[in-house]
C-alpha cells in the first residue's frame, strides 16, 4: 500500500518502512508525526484520489534525524565587468520514517 502525501510545497509518494527527507518541521528526533495530507491512496492497480485530500486517510512516522543537506556553490560573474560574487547554502531537512498508511 503507498499513499501520496503533501509537505513544504512539494509531493512525495510513501510505502511503509520508507525513509523520507522533508522540509524541516518543529518536531523532535523520536516524536510522532501524523501527516493528513494525503492526495492519494492506492493498492496494486486500486488507486483512490483525493479532492483535494483523501477524506479520514493519514500517515503515521516517526523522526529519524535532523540535518543540512550538501553545501550549494553558487558563483554569479560578468565578464569583462569585474564582478564576481561566491555564495553557498545548506538546506535544513528533516528525516521521517514512514510507519504505517491509517
Amino acid at each position: 500500500m503507498y499513499a501520496v502525501i503533501k509537505s513544504g510545497g512539494k509531493q512525495y509518494k510513501v510505502i511503509a518502512g520508507q525513509k523520507l527527507k522533508i522540509e524541516q518541521i518543529s518536531a523532535e528526533i523520536g516524536d510522532e508525526v501524523i501527516i493528513s495530507e494525503v492526495l492519494a491512496v492506492g493498492e496494486g492497480d486500486q488507486i483512490k484520489i483525493g479532492t483535494p485530500y483523501v477524506s479520514g486517510a493519514s500517515v503515521k512516522c516517526t523522526v529519524a534525524a535532523k540535518g543540512r543537506h550538501a553545501k550549494i556553490r553558487i558563483f554569479k560573474m560578468r565578464r569583462r565587468k569585474h564582478y564576481q560574487k561566491h555564495q553557498g547554502h545548506r538546506q535544513y531537512y528533516t528525516e521521517l520514517k514512514i510507519e504505517a498508511n491509517i
